[in-house]
């Protein structure tokens, strides 16, 4: 890995982190250097760290209250760089495959994250209920809700990081929200004017 590949950490990403910025770079200096080579991220994601992955999550930050279980952590993102922001939240990082969840208590244990608990599990076998549920990148909202929903406590809250075609998921897993009794489902778009890439959010409650 060269180190002209990395991106540069945009301005922002202090305002965003304030005090837990240090947190942020090593963090993000730990994923730059090891992340291709331990399969976490891919090689074209180098030049976007920041923006498309660290940034993207950390905005997102202000939005959660309480326990949060964070399902398919892979690398980290959003639930690693989410605690590095909120060291006020108790956070979950669920994550089924092994050499994730090294990663994840290596970065845990090395940052000094008192407020992260690491879980091996497929999210179906999780079996607890938290505040709120999170999740990036994981996969489309029909397939995603039967998984997440369950472990979100009676009035607690779905908070699911998402891409443009969200509109297109959201309607297609209409019969699905429905039957996890999953309601009044919103989409926030976050970090315009302050991002390169503005983050979209689905955020709803459950109903036991």
């Amino acid at each position: 890995m060269s180190e002209s590949a990395v991106e540069a950490e945009p301005v922002v990403a202090a305002e965003i982190f304030g005090d837990r910025i240090e947190l942020a770079q090593r963090f993000t200096a730990a994923l730059a250097a090891e992340g291709e080579l331990r399969g976490l991220i891919g090689p074209l994601e180098l030049p976007r760290l920041w923006t498309r992955h660290i940034l993207n999550s950390a905005i997102a930050a202000p939005l959660f209250v309480g326990s949060v279980a964070d399902i398919g952590s892979g690398a980290g993102l959003p639930g690693l760089v989410l605690a590095i922001a909120r060291p006020d939240v108790e956070w979950i990082l669920i994550e089924p495959m092994d050499r994730r969840v090294v990663w994840l208590n290596e970065q845990v244990a090395a940052l000094g994250l008192d407020n992260v608990t690491v879980m091996r599990a497929r999210g179906e076998d999780v079996g607890l209920e938290f505040d709120v549920v999170t999740a990036r990148a994981v996969s489309a909202m029909r397939t995603l809700i039967p998984i997440t929903a369950p472990l979100v406590r009676d009035g607690g809250e779905l908070i699911l990081l998402k891409g443009h075609n969200v509109p297109t998921e959201i309607e297609a897993a209409q019969k699905v929200l429905k039957k996890h009794k999953v309601t009044g489902v919103t989409v926030e778009v976050l970090g315009e004017g302050v991002l390169a890439e503005p983050t979209r959010v689905v955020r709803a409650r459950v109903r036991a």
